[in-house]
């Protein structure tokens, strides 16, 4: 059947406006501040296609970005490598176009390709189930806490570090506000895990979100923790930065119950802040609270392997009164592009990635720390002890002579994009700067960032 389309004429439109009671579309918009409203859009002249692409070019060079500057930002979005067999894969229209599968017994391909995903994040995690998918980690973070509350009998709050990122804690708040679910912890972000536990962990905890790495980068050994943690009877959760798992022991080691994660730096491109992927896994004991789809390998009357939609504790697959969320959807093709990532970098890849990160970094900061000019001008490298021994993986802070804001300014004027200004949510660190370092980061520019720090 065809349509074709038929234009109102100005008895048409006076017909519809003497019918909903108005004399002009003006009249419309009469609630409306007559300062806010906008008469006239004055769009420029048509462009033909060859013109708006030079025009639209252009306007993106305008943008400092990581394929032509050298690039230090990190804090939960980090600057690595995408082999060519993530785009190649995941932009095949198959997969590229595919949609949320409610009939899931008939897209195999799309269910096989989640089953593998969650099989190799149980493997980075070496917890026992991964979920496919969270919007990103601290859509994950919140769905954690959530699944704390619901586990533990007598749990009635989440008690956060100081130390995860802000944005993760932020989104907790505006997610766990309305279930009433106290998140405490982080009201003073100088202070140590240790002593937020000191104040904060009894019997009535649920749950206790802690980072590693950290915001901040460090590193720790987390099993005392978990073990203070598991004695009061809460659950032990997680935040963790995938690619340092490819060098450092998986949170189970240290009895992780839940992990979550951030999967961008997994196949994922920065994007301007999305979309991203959240990262979650559990114990099989919790196996029935975690949200999101879970798939499952099983085989048919004839023996045949197949995949299966399984275990589902959201509402769109249950009583709405019975479900412990009402998360709704998935990041799929980025799962799918973490699943191609890891599938194409294998467990030695992983490792070469995350040890060229780790010597990386620690030979920026060494750079830094070393320099008598740098520490005369009052720059100084904040995660070491009195050995100087550096405990990060592949970001550090650096306490500078001025507002960090300012020596960005002057970084940028050298094609270098400095690091992340922490003064935003850590007033104790008014000056402090987080400088991340990737395996994409070369000596030369490593060697470029000290040198202008001597001259911003």
């Amino acid at each position: 059947m065809s349509h074709r389309f038929i234009p109102l004429t100005d008895a048409d439109r006076a017909a519809m406006l003497q019918r909903i009671g108005v004399n002009s579309v003006s009249d419309l918009f009469a609630d409306v501040p007559r300062d806010a409203q906008y008469p006239e859009i004055n769009l420029p002249s048509a462009l033909s296609e060859l013109d708006m692409l030079r025009t639209l070019h252009d306007i993106a060079n305008r943008n400092a970005h990581a394929s032509e500057y050298a690039f230090f930002l990190g804090a939960g979005a980090y600057n690595h490598f995408v082999p060519a067999t993530v785009p190649h894969l995941i932009f095949r229209s198959e997969f590229f176009t595919a949609y949320t599968p409610y009939q899931p017994e008939i897209s195999q391909g799309t269910l096989q390709t989640i089953f593998e995903y969650q099989s190799m994040i149980c493997d980075l995690t070496g917890l026992d189930a991964a979920n496919a998918s969270h919007y990103d980690a601290a859509t994950a973070a919140a769905e954690a806490a959530v699944m704390a509350i619901n586990s533990v009998k007598n749990g009635r709050k989440i008690i956060v570090s100081p130390t995860l990122h802000p944005h993760y804690r932020a989104t907790m708040r505006t997610y766990l506000e309305g279930q009433k679910i106290p998140i405490v912890g982080d009201e003073d972000t100088a202070l140590s895990l240790d002593a937020v536990l000191d104040q904060h962990l009894d019997n009535n905890t649920a749950g206790v979100l802690v980072a590693n790495p950290d915001f901040l980068g460090n590193v720790r050994d987390l099993k005392p923790i978990a073990d203070r943690v598991h004695a009061a009877g809460a659950l032990f959760i997680v935040s963790t930065y995938p690619i340092a798992l490819g060098m450092y022991q998986p949170p189970s080691a240290y009895d992780a119950d839940i992990v979550i994660g951030e999967g961008q730096s997994l196949g994922n491109a920065l994007g301007f802040g999305g979309p991203y992927l959240g990262i979650f896994a559990c114990k099989e004991k919790y196996l029935r609270r975690m949200a999101g789809r879970l798939i499952g390998q099983t085989t048919d009357t004839k023996g045949r392997r197949g995949f299966v939609l399984t275990l589902q504790a959201r509402e769109q697959h249950i009583r709405r009164e019975k479900a412990t969320s009402n998360i709704c959807t998935n990041e799929a093709l980025n799962a799918l592009a973490a699943c191609v990532y890891m599938a194409t970098m294998g467990k030695q890849g992983l490792r070469q990635v995350a040890e060229l990160c780790y010597q990386k970094a620690h030979y920026a900061a060494r750079e830094i720390s070393e320099s008598r000019q740098l520490r005369e001008l009052g720059y100084r490298v904040v995660n070491c002890d009195s050995a100087n021994r550096f405990e990060f993986f592949n970001e550090f802070v650096v306490e500078c002579p001025k507002s960090v804001a300012e020596i960005n300014r002057a970084l940028a004027k050298q094609k270098i994009i400095g690091g992340y200004d922490l003064a935003q949510e850590y007033p104790h660190l008014k000056n402090g700067m987080l400088i991340a370092v990737t395996e994409m980061n070369t000596r030369e520019q490593i060697d470029a960032l000290v040198n202008a720090l001597r001259e911003s």
